[in-house]
C-alpha cells in the first residue's frame, strides 16, 4: 500500500516552523513555450503550426518560507506525457534546490498548442517518423528555458502576509460531452465545437459552474492570482494557428485588470467537459468564451475572503499512485500498428502513445495537495472526468477546494468505474486505464484531504 509523504513543517523546515511570525515568500516566471512554424501540435493530432494566432507560455509560483521551495507551473500545451512530465519536474526542482515530489507541472490541454512524450517519439522515430508528435530537442530547450527562470526569480521572491479564495459561477460555457440515452449508452458525443443544433439543445449537463481563485498578497498588495476552471479549452482549432485559445485571453483580460499581479491558471477535471453546448466552432466564439470566463474570474477575485497566512498555515503532501495499463492495450499489437504501412498516421500515434504508458505505468505517479489555510488544492493527473472532481470537493464540503488536473498525462483520459461501460469516445477508443481506476484515485484523494 502506498504511503502519504506529508511535508509540513518538517525538518526540512524546522526554524521556520517553530515561528508562526516568519514570512512565507513567492516568486513567479514565465517564459514563452510558443512553438516554431512546422511544428507538430496537439501531439501530432492536428495541422501543424502554420502560423502563431497568440503565444503559449509556461508559468509558475514558488512557494518559499514552509520547507523546501515549493512550486506549481501550468503550461500552454496539450499534454506533458511520461518521461518529458519526469523531466519537467526534476529540473525544476534541481533549480530552486527542492525535490521533484514538491513540484507539480500542468498543462492546460489547447489543442492548437504543442504536446509532448519524448517515449513516444522515440517510438515514432524507431519507425521512421520522427517529430510526428513533437521536437523533443525544441521542448527538452523550453523546460531549460523554465527551469532557469525559476531559479532567476528566487531573488525577486516577495513576502505574502495574506491570501484570499474565491469562487464565481461562469455563465454558458461548460458543459458535458456525453449525453446518455434511456439504455444507459452514449447517445451523443459533443465536442468542443458542435455543429449540430440539436445536440446542443441538449441539456447541459454534470459540470463544475464554478471558477476558483486564490490569490497572494503582500499587504495591499497584490502578488498573483491562481485560478482554476473545468472544461475543455477549445473553441476553435485544428487549423495550424498556434493559440492558448479562450482561458488564455480570459488569462490575459485578468492581467490587464489586476496588473501588479502574477496570473496563473489551471484546467480542472475536464475529461467529459467541453464548450460544446454554447459553441459551434464559430471563430468570433473565441472571443465570447473569453469573456464570460474572464467575468467569472472577475467576480471571484472580488468575492475573495483574505485572511493573514503564515509558514504554519500552509502542508504540501504528495500520494504515489499506480494505475494499471488497460487491459485492451497490448505492446505486440502497438508495435504491429507502428510496423503496417496500411496504418493510418492516428493509429500510429496512437500505438507510440500506448507504447510509451506500457513502459510507464509500472513506476508511481505523485498526486499532490497543497494546503493554504483552511484552502485545499489537489494536483491529479490525466484527463479526469468531472466526478473526481465534484468528488473531492464533498470530502471537504466545508473547506475551499480546487483542483487541477492535465499533469502527468502519459494514460491520457480516466473515466469513471461506471463511463467505461457506456460507450463514448474517451473511454472506448483512447483511455489507457481501466475502471478500476476509480477506486485507486478516489481512496488517494481522501488520504491527501484527510
Amino acid at each position: 500500500m502506498p504511503i502519504t509523504r506529508r511535508v509540513a513543517l518538517s525538518a526540512l523546515a524546522a526554524p521556520l516552523s517553530m515561528s508562526a511570525q516568519a514570512t512565507l515568500r513567492l516568486a513567479t516566471f514565465q517564459v514563452d513555450a510558443t512553438p516554431p512554424l512546422g511544428s507538430a501540435l496537439c501531439h501530432g493530432l492536428v495541422k501543424p503550426a502554420a502560423r502563431i494566432g497568440d503565444p503559449t507560455t509556461a508559468r509558475g509560483l514558488i512557494l518559499l518560507g514552509a520547507g523546501a521551495p515549493i512550486v506549481i507551473c501550468a503550461v500552454d500545451w496539450t499534454g506533458l506525457g511520461t518521461d518529458l512530465h519526469d523531466t519537467w519536474r526534476s529540473e525544476i526542482a534541481r533549480s530552486v534546490q527542492t525535490t521533484p515530489e514538491r513540484v507539480m507541472v500542468h498543462s492546460l490541454h489547447q489543442h492548437d498548442a504543442p504536446g509532448c512524450d519524448f517515449a513516444m517519439e522515440k517510438y515514432l522515430a524507431k519507425y521512421g517518423m520522427a517529430n510526428a508528435s513533437c521536437d523533443p530537442t525544441w521542448a527538452r530547450a523550453v523546460i531549460t528555458k523554465s527551469a532557469r527562470a525559476a531559479q532567476s526569480s528566487l531573488t525577486l521572491a516577495q513576502p505574502v502576509t495574506h491570501v484570499g479564495t474565491g469562487k464565481a459561477e461562469v455563465q454558458q460555457v461548460a458543459s458535458n460531452r456525453r449525453i446518455l440515452g434511456a439504455d444507459g449508452q452514449i447517445k451523443y458525443v459533443r465536442m468542443s465545437a458542435t455543429k449540430d443544433p440539436k445536440i446542443r439543445a441538449e441539456p447541459e449537463g454534470l459540470i463544475d459552474p464554478n471558477v476558483r481563485l486564490i490569490s497572494f498578497w503582500s499587504g495591499d498588495r497584490p502578488v498573483a492570482s491562481v485560478t482554476f476552471y473545468t472544461t475543455h479549452p477549445q473553441s476553435y482549432y485544428n487549423i495550424g494557428e498556434v493559440s492558448a485559445d479562450f482561458v488564455g485571453i480570459a488569462r490575459e483580460n485578468r492581467k490587464s485588470a489586476v496588473p501588479a499581479a502574477a496570473h496563473v491558471h489551471f484546467n480542472g477535471a475536464s475529461g467529459n467537459v467541453t464548450a460544446g453546448k454554447y459553441n459551434d466552432g464559430s471563430p468570433e466564439n473565441r472571443l465570447l468564451l473569453a469573456g464570460r470566463l474572464s467575468e467569472g474570474m472577475r467576480h471571484a477575485w472580488e468575492a475573495a475572503n483574505k485572511r493573514p497566512v503564515s509558514p504554519v498555515d500552509v502542508e504540501w503532501r504528495t500520494e504515489p499512485v499506480k494505475l494499471a495499463v488497460r487491459s485492451s492495450i497490448s505492446s505486440a499489437d502497438a508495435h504491429a500498428t507502428l510496423a503496417d504501412p496500411k496504418a493510418t498516421k492516428v493509429n500510429k500515434l496512437r500505438a507510440a502513445f500506448d507504447l510509451a504508458w506500457i513502459d510507464r505505468a509500472p513506476k508511481p505517479i505523485d498526486l499532490a495537495m497543497l494546503r493554504l489555510g483552511d484552502a485545499h488544492v489537489l494536483f491529479m493527473p490525466g484527463e479526469l472526468f468531472v466526478e473526481y472532481q465534484l468528488a473531492a470537493q464533498q470530502m471537504k464540503p466545508d473547506r475551499f477546494v480546487a483542483l487541477a488536473a492535465y499533469g502527468f498525462y502519459g494514460m491520457g483520459y480516466i473515466g469513471t468505474a461506471a463511463a467505461y461501460g457506456q460507450g463514448g469516445y474517451e473511454t472506448s477508443e483512447v483511455s489507457r486505464v481501466g475502471p478500476e481506476a476509480q477506486a485507486v484515485l478516489m481512496a488517494a484523494m481522501r488520504k491527501l484531504l484527510a
